[in-house]
């Protein structure tokens, strides 16, 4: 049985500027953010099955006071050694997504990927999508060494990994979007990183702005929630700030 865990690197709000900005919902108030702002949970997942420990995207690739990545510091609070990561499935690399995928030593200044033992699954049409428009929602610095490593499988369009992690383009949040579908033999676990980012889109029919393409996306969260019922699917959200899982019932 697969065992699921957020690693939640807290609420922010974003609005035009793409900053993400620190959110406490004891103190703040979302009116008093700028215009447009939206309510967010950067969420990467853990996944563990009997084969490996997979890590679902990689959040913002903030520091905690002590100096630690904070993405490795959830891990470890959660009993788990970084380096005992063995796969990081991209589904994109806007910056939300992709921050926690190269470490820089703080004190050498030296860049390795922050899961020097893991493979990494990144599209590689995103990846080149992303080094043409570098900017405000892609930073190249964010990525740039999984063009470098031999540590990293590109995928493109649709396939499997392993027999049992399947991942289809998806293309509505961004051009080269991809989802994951992990499927051990007792669980089904599906992770759409934005193009099912909280469970309220999931149930409307929200045409969003910031999607590439509204229209796909939101037809596509329709079709992986019917999908999701009849195959008896746990969905990962990424950006739910108030239910990290669920299964919708037929």
């Amino acid at each position: 049985m697969a065992r699921i865990i957020p690693l939640s690197e807290g609420s922010f709000t974003v609005d035009g500027t793409k900053q993400f900005v620190p959110f406490d919902d004891r103190k703040d108030q979302l009116k008093d953010r700028p215009a447009g702002s939206l309510l967010v949970e950067i969420q990467p997942f853990l996944v563990i099955t009997d084969r490996d420990i997979l890590l679902m995207d990689t959040g913002l690739g903030f520091r905690n006071p002590d100096g630690i990545l904070q993405l490795h510091q959830n891990l470890i609070d959660n009993g788990i050694n970084p380096m005992e990561v063995t796969k990081v499935l991209m589904s994109h690399l806007h910056k939300d997504h992709s921050g926690g995928v190269i470490s820089t030593d703080p004190v050498t200044g030296e860049r390795s990927l922050s899961f020097p033992h893991a493979t990494y699954y990144v599209s590689k049409p995103e990846l080149d999508y992303a080094f043409a428009n570098d900017g405000k929602s892609y930073h190249k610095e964010d990525f740039d060494l999984l063009a470098q490593r031999d540590n990293v499988v590109f995928t493109e369009g649709k396939g499997t990994i392993d027999g049992y992690i399947h991942y289809e383009w998806s293309g509505g949040h961004c051009p080269y979007h991809q989802v994951f579908l992990v499927d051990d033999g007792e669980d089904k676990v599906f992770f759409g990183g934005d193009e099912a980012p909280q469970i309220s889109q999931m149930r409307s029919r929200f045409v969003a702005k910031y999607d590439y393409d509204g229209k796909r996306a939101s037809e596509l969260r329709q079709e992986y929630m019917e999908r999701g019922k009849a195959g008896d699917w746990t969905f990962l959200f990424y950006h739910d700030t108030k239910q990290p899982t669920t299964k919708f019932q037929i």
